[in-house]
């Protein structure tokens, strides 16, 4: 492990449960949902008719003219990274730009703007093809719009891995700093795939839920009535930086990054390991590289995608890593309240993590009213206080073409 040491600085967010850190956070403690009913007219046509929308839309936040030049992925990602840019007191301050890098992920990338303008192609010739289209595309496009925004000439990185990415994204800027490429990076991911042609995949796959039910209750990872994950979109950002870095600037910071993991199953492409086997891997990884015990770890934040063979690998490949330690964790999973943010998903459940070593606090699992009785975990169903001293977290990613990374945060 580099002697090097990487703390979070600042947060930023927008997703289905709030518009900011601040009212994410509270939704999160309260166990408040943001999966609503599609009223899209499109939508009637699906066999879903549920998604997490984001609590605030962009153009609520951006100047519509910006907006306008960005597809809906890095209006997301410039809205998170604007507001942690601020919160790690970066806004208006000398930053040299050479030590400055982006590590911002996205699964998919820019879907609506690629599909919009094939129809636009199709109905009215490929004249009204927008000459923005590729530079709005481009799955690299929200990582190079934070880049403009913040001046940062090191990396600009775009990790694709699923919905592993944005945690990828975190773990790829943890190395930019401990390599000594870079002093701070901006690290995330973002998704925006609420949309007939990539929902209509994912149902006819079977990976959606189908329950047309209290669209608030479907969610629902580890219960017996689980059948599939409900899809969200938004972006998260952590500033992250080394210490030696923030320290000097008189820096407030969150946690500490302690290590990550990054491995794959080669075992199918969009199925998990059903034994875990890799996820488990990448989780030992993290803990080898932080240079902590299994019984360090205080609190998981979970993958759990309320989907019914993901939700019973990852149980296992919890208590194949830390052993009779694993009873004594507190794991949760924030999708039971967002919905599943793919590429977003990591990086938005890595400041759920952040937040819940800083404040001690474990935000719930909603709608768990049967415990599957082949996942032995502790997954509290009310926000649950968690232990003094030093502590530490797991966050945990894991992503169609078998990517799996574990990112380990603590106390600072």
């Amino acid at each position: 492990m580099s002697a090097k040491r990487v703390v979070v600085t600042g947060l930023g967010t927008t997703n289905p449960v709030g518009g900011d850190v601040v009212t994410t956070w509270e939704a999160l403690v309260k166990g408040q949902s943001g999966v609503r009913h599609l009223d899209d007219d499109w939508a009637e046509k699906l066999p879903v008719k549920i998604a997490g929308r984001a609590a605030v839309e962009p153009t609520e936040v951006l100047e519509r003219v910006k907006a306008r030049r960005l597809d809906r992925t890095s209006q997301f990602a410039m809205i998170a990274a604007m507001e942690a840019w601020a919160d790690a007191g970066l806004d208006g301050a000398d930053v040299d730009g050479d030590r400055l890098g982006v590590a911002m992920a996205s699964g998919i990338g820019g879907v609506t703007t690629l599909l919009g303008n094939y129809d636009a192609l199709l109905e009215k010739g490929p004249r009204r093809v927008s000459p923005l289209a590729v530079p709005m595309l481009m799955p690299n496009a929200p990582a190079a719009n934070i880049s403009l925004y913040v001046g940062a000439r090191a990396g600009v990185n775009t990790p694709v891995s699923a919905c592993a990415s944005g945690n990828e994204g975190i773990a790829l800027a943890l190395d930019q700093i401990r390599l000594g490429r870079a002093d701070i990076v901006l690290a995330g991911g973002t998704e925006a795939a609420i949309h007939p042609l990539p929902m209509a995949a994912f149902a006819n796959m079977m990976a959606l839920s189908k329950n047309q039910g209290d669209p608030t209750t479907v969610s629902r990872p580890w219960d017996t009535a689980r059948d599939g994950f409900v899809l969200g979109e938004g972006a998260g950002v952590l500033v992250l930086e080394s210490e030696e870095h923030a320290k000097a600037r008189g820096a407030r910071i969150y946690a500490e990054v302690l290590g990550a993991g990054i491995t794959a199953d080669s075992h199918d492409i969009a199925q998990p390991d059903p034994a875990g086997r890799g996820g488990a891997r990448a989780i030992v990884r993290a803990l080898e590289e932080s240079g902590i015990q299994a019984s360090d770890v205080a609190h998981i934040n979970a993958h759990a995608t309320s989907t019914p063979q993901g939700d019973i690998a990852e149980g296992l490949m919890i208590h194949a890593t830390l052993g009779a330690h694993a009873d004594d964790v507190v794991v949760t999973s924030t999708k039971s309240m967002t919905g599943h943010l793919l590429g977003g998903a990591g990086a938005l459940e890595g400041i759920a993590t952040v937040l819940a070593i800083h404040h001690r606090v474990s935000p719930p699992t909603i709608n768990l009213d049967n415990l599957d009785p082949q996942v032995e975990l502790d997954i509290p169903t009310s926000a649950r206080n968690l232990p003094s001293g030093d502590i530490a977290a797991l966050n945990n990613s894991f992503g169609f073409g078998g990517a799996n990374v574990a990112v380990a945060f603590g106390s600072y």
